[in-house]
Order: C-alpha cells, then structure tokens, then sequence
C-alpha cells in the first residue's frame, strides 16, 4: 500500500502573499517545493528588507522563519514555482533555459520573493538546483550594495547557509539567498515564448507586464497607440538608465544573457560581478567570458545587443517592424544622456554642460594610462572639489604621470571658476561613494563565513547600506585592494 504525498509543513509569517504570477497559468512555470537542507544557519540579514516586505522587527530572529528561507517550511499562503524562459548567451541561442535553482514563493509587499539554491527544479538542466555559500553571500552583499548606491536592483533579505556539501570546481557548503523584486521577468521570458512560436502566452505575458507596471504604455499616443511598441521603448529607457548608472559607479555585471536582464531595467543575477578597482575600460571580470564579450567597456553596447533581441520577441505583437526599430533606436539618445548626467553629478554638477565631457574624459583617459583606483579617486577628487587647498595633493598622489593629472585639475579648476554657481560639493560626495565592494572584502568575508564568524558579513552590509557616509571607524574597508584581490578569480559556477 502506498501512502499518498503529504505537503511540506507550513508556517503562517504573517504577510498577505498574492501569487500574481501563478495566474498567468501553467504555460509560465512548473509548481513544486523546495528541497529541505538540513540544520541550517543564519549567514547574513537584512532589517531594511524585512521592513520592506512588513515583517517585524525581530523576524529575522524566529527559527521558524530561519526553516522556512532555507526550504524546510512552506509560508502560508504562498504557491512555490520555478519558471520557464529561454534566452541568448554569450551571443548564442541556447533555448530554453528556466529558473534552475530559483523557486518563486509569491508577492508580498509588491515585491516578489524567491529562494535561490533551493534545490532541483525542471529547469535545472545539468546543475543540482543548489548554491554555495561564497556566490549567495556576494548576492546578498552586492545586490544591498546596489541599492545604497541608487541603482536599480533586486534586493536580499537573508542568506541562509548548511553544511550540507555542494560539488563545484571543489566541494563546498549549501547556502539560499532569499532575495526579492517587484518582478524577476526577464527578456529571456518573452524570448521563448516567441521563438516557440507561442503567440498567445507571450500576449498574455506582455499584457501582464504593460497592465501590472507600464501602464501608461496603454494610453501612451507614440506609435499611434501601440502599446507593445511603446512597452518596447519603456524597456529601453529603463535598461539605458540602469546601465548608465553602471559605469559611472564602476560595476561589471559579468554576465549580461538576455536570462539574465530584467524586464523593469533592476540589476539581477550576481554572479561573476566586481566593482572596478584599477580603472581598466577593458576588464574583464568573469573568467568564464574568454572572448571578453562583458568587458567593462561593451556594456553598454551589450546592453543594446539584447534589447534588440526583446524587440524581435515582441515583434510578433508588435506588427510593424519600424515601430520596432524606432523605440530600440531611442537607446542611442538616452544612453548617452543618461551617462553624461551621471558623469556630471560625479564632478558635482547637477546639470549637464558641454564642457563637462571633456574634463571626464580626460580624467579617466590619465586614470585607465596609470591603472588608478577609480573609486578612491572620484573620492579624493570629490574632497579636493570641496576644498582646493594648493596643498592638496591627495588626487596628485594616485598618478605616475605628474604633468598630466596637473593639467586636467586645472582644466577642472577652469571649469569651476566658469560655473561659480555650478558645483555642488554635496552632490559630488553622494556621487562617489567612499564604500564599494570589492572582490578582496567579498572574499573575506566568505573566508570568515566558512569558519561560522558571520561578522564580517554584518559589517560589510553596514557600511554598504550607507556607502557615500564617511563610517571613520571602517576607514579600512575603503582603502586599496591588497596585491592578492588580482588573482581573485571569479566565474559562473556558483
């Protein structure tokens, strides 16, 4: 006699959970649970998540909740699932690919909220549906480092470790990122029901998407009223702004597949990421990418290259290919405005002026020929703005060529007396933090997390949360990269 399967355990949180996504039926994703892990352990939380999705203050103290985020209790009234997408990566069609670790509970707050490690899914192709607990905790930090610095991103609320043992390139411990976002669709979405040529999903997806956040798209008169062409370019706009902001804080995705870009223009998916440290336009932070394809520099690019695939997968609802074409073209207008925006507020100028471009490009030109830190010296710079003592010689000091960094400080001291009224040395210094996070701080606190001294984690996340104060008692968290952060090595296996 067999005994029928019971469902998991559950526990009552206390949110209200919608399961929006779960309505669009059963062609977007595959229900299931997650796979328990056993004896799990608090690695990293987050009290401005918690707030954010209306928990209480002392919730990420229950060890109840503690069960829950690693897969070991269902939440009341959520409806787990993994979804499916398809997308290109590294520049090739690699069809259908799908949440292979990520298991989506619900929405709560109007942020949905996935467990990412919480074991195999339909979608899990070759892996084992689980992370490690190196690449959660740069996840956890680099999507809370994200957001203090403005840019658009999903956020973590906890990561959660085991020791139960993961193989990678070595064995390691399990780890699940509960991490969250208005929504995790991507193009990779839109993508596969388009190249499956299944119009109607991909209607209803759309109309979801444009109805849940784009709804001006509807009444929007561009494109004589056609609200997947103005969708289209709702999604460039988005993508620009977000990329903008990108390089003017000196952040490498890594891995920019269509999967792996999110339909509101928020930053997802850390893997291989990095924060620059010397300034290298053509670093190239993942070491899987061997043709350079994510190089600091192409991004931006890339970043076009795969809203040019999303207009191929809207095309079909689309109609008219001009229409297209003229929402992806608005890409090369406000891409440009939107850095240059960005480049004018990091030398404190709250609007943009012709002169301004110059100076920027002459700064980084000396920065990229001297592999100077690009953080700590929009930071000095940021400093040496707000005073202009003729002793300064802070910004001086990170350049070997002397001569040079003398004539573009002078150039920028010019530009200042121009436009007397124009800089606002506040502005500068909450555009240049003093705190980014760096491969060698990451790494760690992964080592410290690996012998059960989380500290590290907490500490990071402080400073992180408020990354343009000044925290004099971290002072060592934004000093320079030892010599061994170069021979950090980091790739998609996570």
């Amino acid at each position: 006699m067999t005994t029928a399967p019971q469902d998991p355990p559950t526990l009552d949180s206390g949110l209200v959970w919608n399961n929006r996504f779960a309505a669009l039926g059963e062609d977007f994703f595959e229900a299931l649970s997650p796979t328990p892990l056993p004896a799990p352990y608090w690695v990293g939380r987050s009290t401005q998540v918690a707030a954010t999705l209306g928990l209480p203050t002392d919730a990420l103290e229950s060890p109840d909740l503690l069960q829950a985020l690693t897969g070991n209790l269902q939440l009341a009234g959520t409806q787990p699932l993994a979804s499916v997408y398809s997308g290109h990566q590294f520049g090739h069609w690699a069809g259908q690919l799908g949440d292979g670790r990520a298991i989506l509970l619900g929405e709560t707050n109007g942020l949905e909220v996935q467990l990412k490690g919480a074991g195999l899914t339909p979608f899990s192709r070759m892996g084992d549906g689980r992370a490690v607990l190196r690449s959660s905790i740069r996840e956890f930090l680099g999507s809370e480092a994200m957001h203090g610095l403005g840019v658009p991103t999903s956020r973590a609320l906890c990561v959660t470790g085991s020791d139960a043992p993961v193989r990678r390139e070595d064995i390691e411990t399990a780890a699940v990122v509960t991490r969250t976002a208005p929504s995790f669709i991507r193009f990779g979405h839109f993508e596969h029901f388009s190249h499956t040529n299944q119009h109607d999903p991909l209607r209803t997806l759309a109309d979801y998407v444009i109805d849940r956040y784009y709804p001006q798209c509807r009444t929007d008169g561009r494109y004589n009223g056609n609200p997947y062409a103005n969708f289209l370019e709702a999604v460039t706009q988005r993508t620009a702004e977000m990329v903008a902001q990108w390089q003017a804080v000196g952040f490498c995705h890594g891995v920019m597949n269509t999967d792996n870009m999110n339909i509101l223009g928020l930053t997802i998916d850390y893997g291989p990421f990095q924060f620059l440290d010397a300034y290298d336009p053509g670093h190239i932070c993942n070491h899987s990418d061997h043709q350079g394809r994510y190089a600091f520099y192409k991004q931006p690019n890339v970043a076009y290259w795969n809203l040019y695939c999303l207009g191929q997968a809207l095309l079909p609802l689309i109609g008219e290919q001009e229409q297209a074409i003229a929402a992806l073209e608005t890409y090369k207008v406000s891409y440009p405005l939107a850095f240059a925006s960005r480049m004018a507020a990091k030398l404190g100028f709250a609007e943009v002026h012709a002169e301004l471009g110059p100076v920027a490009d002459t700064f980084l030109r000396l920065m990229a020929a001297d592999r100077v830190d690009y953080s700590i010296f929009w930071r000095r710079l940021s400093h040496w703005a707000r005073e202009q003592r003729a002793d300064d010689a802070s910004v001086r000091d990170l350049f070997l060529d002397r001569t040079g960094i003398d004539a573009a400080l002078l150039q920028f001291s010019e530009l200042l007396a121009q436009y007397p009224q124009g800089l606002d040395a506040d502005l500068m210094l909450k555009s240049n933090p003093k705190y980014v996070l760096r491969n060698h701080l990451g790494e760690l606190a992964i080592q410290s997390a690996k012998a059960k001294d989380f500290s590290k984690v907490a500490e990071l996340l402080k400073v992180l949360e408020r990354p343009y104060d000044e925290h004099p008692e971290h002072d060592a968290l934004a000093g320079f990269p030892p010599d061994w952060a170069g021979s950090i090595a980091i790739s998609c296996s996570s």
